[in-house]
């Protein structure tokens, strides 16, 4: 058997092991994220097991059914809280099961900015925004002229 890793004392089965935190030269698998395992018994049925990323999922899904049903701001806040919860469950839960798909920051950081700016913007819809931020109309009364 020939090893082009560094090695160390070999382990139980007499097998060398690596002694280097080096990345090999041939990946085998890949790591489960942070938080990845599963959010129910093994026993469950596969539904269980992965039920914060059902709840998101099915929450989008809700709210893009509003949306398409003509309700556009409230169809648009659903999606908006569902990401928002998502991010929520990442952060408390111990295992969210396929809601991990990052390290666990940011997943947070992903879900959470992304969660805001859907938020955000169906609040600053038109007609009749129900969140005006000043600047922004300026900025685009700036950046786009009438000439």
């Amino acid at each position: 058997m020939t090893v082009r890793d560094a090695i160390s004392a070999p382990d139980a089965e007499g097998r060398p092991r690596r002694a280097t935190r080096r990345f090999p030269l041939f990946t085998k698998d890949t790591a489960r994220p942070e938080g990845g395992g599963r959010a129910a018994p093994g026993d469950a049925p596969a539904p269980a097991r992965q039920w914060p990323v059902l709840l998101v999922l099915g929450l989008a899904a809700i709210g893009l059914l509003i949306t398409a049903l003509d309700q556009f701001r409230a169809g648009t806040l659903v999606v908006g809280v569902a990401l928002l919860g998502g991010a929520a469950m990442r952060w408390v839960l111990p295992s969210v099961g396929m809601l991990a798909v990052r390290s666990r920051f940011t997943d947070i950081v992903t879900y959470g900015l992304l969660g805001v700016a859907i938020v955000a913007l169906a609040l600053m819809a038109q007609p009749h925004p129900l969140l005006e931020i000043p600047f922004l109309k300026d900025t685009l009364h700036f950046t786009v002229s009438n000439s």
